[in-house]
């Protein structure tokens, strides 16, 4: 079983994509197959990006066994307000910086779940954001 935990920073735009290119690398380096390894990447990229845009920070744990792959995500406030509404393509909250940067545009929930074989979400306002995929390794 292979299990890590990530930190990453509100606006911390300068390190997006380091945890999701970590994650990528362990998983090739276990064997996982293409097309597993890219669902889990595009995933992991739209965990990290959420929580750098519209978190006051969080974590993102793997964990591997010979079954699943598990991403859980912990985010620090503010919450989502609706979460269906967020979950629709195109929705963002993302402030003009994020977008100014060309993030934002609305995708990140939508894609976490169309790439995942089990997705999960639950958010309260003022306390912040869970969400949890798995992906059947093959």
């Amino acid at each position: 079983m292979v299990r890590a935990e990530y930190e990453i920073a509100s606006g911390a735009y300068d390190c997006a994509g380091e945890v999701s290119s970590d994650i990528k690398r362990q998983l090739k380096q276990l064997g996982i197959d293409a097309g597993t390894l890219r669902r889990v990447a595009v995933s992991s990229y739209e965990m990290e990006m959420n929580i750098i845009i519209h978190s006051l920070g969080g974590v993102i744990n793997l964990t591997v066994d010979n079954e699943w792959i598990t991403l859980f995500s912990k985010d620090r406030g503010p919450g989502i307000p609706d979460v269906e509404l967020a979950m629709r393509e195109g929705f963002s909250t993302a402030g003009e910086d994020a977008r100014n940067m060309g993030f934002g545009a609305g995708m990140g929930l939508p894609n976490m779940k169309r790439n995942a074989d089990t997705f999960n979400i639950f958010s309260q306002m003022e306390e912040g954001t869970r969400i949890t995929i798995t992906f059947r390794v093959i």
